[in-house]
């Protein structure tokens, strides 16, 4: 059996740590797809702020079922 490489995963883990400040275990309990979304959606707000854009369509947001605790 194959598993997810390790070294993406500690890189998923870091970068959504470093972002909101979140326990590892809360991150390592996530779903792979509920991380890879969470890692898209702290990508896509970097984006517009460093566009600093007024005109880039805002993100959904996350729906709170997904925040931890």
């Amino acid at each position: 059996m194959v598993g997810y490489p390790l070294d993406s995963l500690f890189e998923e883990v870091a970068f959504i740590a470093y972002h909101f400040h979140w326990p590892l275990e809360d991150i390592l309990n996530l779903e792979h797809g509920d991380r890879q979304r969470f890692i898209e959606e702290i990508s896509a707000i970097n984006r517009q702020m460093n566009e600093g854009s007024e005109s880039a369509e805002p993100s959904p947001g996350i729906p709170l079922e997904f925040w931890p605790g």
